[in-house]
Formats: structure tokens, sequence, C-alpha cells
């Protein structure tokens, strides 16, 4: 079995020109030979999880990982168990909503010293706008600001922030547009940093479930969050939105989407980064919006996250001698792991990144794209 497994997959890599021990930075050096059936009988798990046991490397892993997804090598595998297992929990379950708090306590509440030392200084845990930025800092400060204008944020309007991080949105949007503001998140650690950093300004971070809000916002963002919703709960939170939304207001919605419609999400993530995540489609987002809104713009900026990942793996890498006692060398490998084939994800085009602008009734004489 070992040999036909290790053929196979030799078979597999060749037509992604990819050489086991070859001598380019793409090339995966192979340390344990049990790595070829536990590639066919774990497929994407398998491939992470050995990663992380120190089975295989590779110089260039966004590189390998890329050219994996170019030439389709992953749809050649047969499907694995832990994939029909996260079908199956999709359609039976709904883990999104059993469990609410299951990704803030497993991935944001980890430990803030991590996302300090990740992120840029405002602590912003989604794509960066790289149009016209040279830097981290820039790109996260044009994204938030790009954001205000498309929403049309004034002096004294209210703005709800829904899964709003440790407040980087809500102090931007305070300190350049004077807005009060409402954020909330389901993790403790995002909370409490956040209200100590935006101490004296007329915001605020909630530690709840968005759907437990009640009250009118003039404007409603969204930015990061969707992907923890759920395809059975896509048309609840839209209706929620709707509820919470003023007659005239602007919603935002910003969220990694998927090329094709699904139920459940990728096993790696699941299990080790974001617990019951899923990345929404075009028709699931439509589906689930109409009768409630009207869609003003839709604007991809995918390939921006590629850049962003690899900004917050050269911050965490860097980082790491002052991170390594708390986390340990599997930490390491996962979050190598997690932050590079991410960005490989976003430079294959594999999935995008969506700005989508709402409105409840249409905007009067029409809504002007900003960009």
């Amino acid at each position: 079995m070992s040999n036909r497994a290790k053929r196979f997959v030799e078979q597999q890599l060749a037509a992604a020109d990819i050489v086991i021990n070859g001598d380019r930075p793409w090339d995966p050096r192979i340390h344990d030979e049990r790595l070829y059936a536990r590639l066919i009988a774990q497929g994407t798990l398998g491939l992470g999880e050995s990663y992380m046991d120190g089975w295989w490397d590779a110089e260039a892993l966004d590189e390998l990982i890329y050219r994996l997804l170019t030439a389709a090598v992953p749809d050649a595998f047969p499907k694995d168990t832990a994939v029909l297992w996260s079908a199956v929990k999709g359609r039976l379950l709904n883990l999104q909503r059993l469990k609410v708090k299951e990704v803030g306590e497993k991935h944001y509440d980890i430990g803030n010293d991590l996302y300090e030392a990740m992120l840029d200084r405002r602590m912003i845990y989604s794509c960066g706008y790289w149009k016209d930025a040279d830097s981290l800092d820039a790109a996260q400060e044009a994204k938030l600001d790009l954001i205000c204008r498309k929403v049309g944020l004034e002096k004294g309007m209210r703005v709800l922030d829904i899964g709003s991080g440790w407040g980087g949105f809500l102090q931007f949007a305070a300190e350049r547009y004077g807005i009060s503001g409402v954020g909330v998140t389901v993790s403790r650690e995002q909370a409490a940093l956040a209200n100590e950093r935006t101490q004296g300004l007329t915001v605020e971070t909630r530690l709840m479930d968005y759907q437990a809000l009640d009250g009118k916002f003039d404007r409603i963002v969204s930015v990061g969050m969707f992907e923890h919703v759920g395809y059975k709960n896509y048309r609840a939170f839209f209706a929620k939105a709707r509820t919470l939304l003023a007659d005239d207001g602007l919603m935002l919605l910003h969220t990694i989407g998927g090329h094709h419609s699904t139920t459940h999400g990728e096993p790696f993530s699941e299990k080790y980064i974001f617990p019951n995540g899923m990345l929404p489609s075009i028709a699931q987002i439509g589906r689930a919006s109409e009768g409630r809104f009207v869609m003003e713009d839709w604007h991809n900026f995918g390939a921006d996250y590629e850049k962003t990942l690899l900004a917050w793996w050269a911050n965490f890498d860097a980082a790491w001698p002052g991170l390594e006692g708390r986390y340990g060398a599997r930490f390491y490998r996962l979050w190598r792991y997690y932050l590079l084939s991410f960005a490989a994800l976003f430079r294959a085009r594999n999935v995008s990144l969506w700005q989508i602008v709402f409105s409840p009734r249409g905007v009067p004489g029409g809504y002007r794209s900003i960009r």
C-alpha cells in the first residue's frame, strides 16, 4: 500500500511541477514515509496535521500549496472521511447557533498578545485595502476609511458593528468621523481589550450574540464575521439586521466568499482555526438578503488578502521568540500553515473578499460606488 500511495502522490504532484525532496523552495522535504497513505486517507486534514506533526516541510509553503491548488491536485484525491463528516454535520446540525461562543473561545480568546504582535496597530483582523498602501498599518487604515466612505458616515450617526473584534473600526470611525456606536463580539478577550482601547470615545463593545441586540442604528457594518454565521442562519442574519437598521440607513457586509455554494467548511480550518466556519457564496447571500435589502454595490478585492496574510505571517514570525514560551513549537507550525495556506488560497483566486453595500429600500437617485 505504501509504495502505491507514494506513486499516486508523486504523479499528482508532478502535474503541479512539484518534486518530492527536490531542490526548489516549493518542493516538499519528506521526513516520514507514512505521509503518503495519510494523505490518501485524510486529504487536506491529513496534509495540515502531518505538517503540524513534522512529517514534512517546505521552505516556500505558500508556493507549494498555491501550486497544488492551481493544478487542482486536491480534487484528484478520494473524498476522505473528514470531508464527509463535515458535510453530514452541516446538513443535520446548526452548530453556529448551538455553539455560538465556540469560535470566540477557541480562536479569538487564545491570547491578545498573539494578535497584538501579528496585526496592525489598530488590531484589524480582516483583509487590508492595498490599492494605495505600502504597509499593513496603511492598508488597514485605508480599508477602514473605505468602509466609512461607502456607508456615508457623518458626525453624530449611531453605528453598529456586528462582530467588532478588538474595536478598531469603531475607534477609527469615532476619531475620524465623530460617530457613536456599539460593537458586539462573542470573544471575552476582544471585548475587554476593545473597551480598554476605546476609553474616552462614544463607543462601547458588548460581549453578546448579535441576535440579542435591539434598538435602531443609522449604519451597520459587519467585517469578517459573516464567515461564522452558517448557511442555515444567513436569512436570519439579514432579517435581524433589517430590524436594527433605520429605514434610510446603509449596511456594509465585508466577508470572505466562496465561488460555489456549500453547506460545510473545510476540515482542517474547522478543526484548528475557525470552528463551524464556512464561506458564503454569491447565490446564498442573494437569497438570504432578497426581500429585505436592495444590493447597492458589490466590490471584490480578494487579491489584497494575500498581501495581508503575508504581512501577518511576517509579524508573527518576527515576534515568535517572545511568544514561543506560551504557545510552543506545534502551535508555530499550525499558525505558519494557517497563514501561508490561506495566502495561497487567495493567490490562486480560489476564494474572494467581498464588500457589499445594502440599503433597506434603495437609495433615492442611486448609490454612487466608492473605490
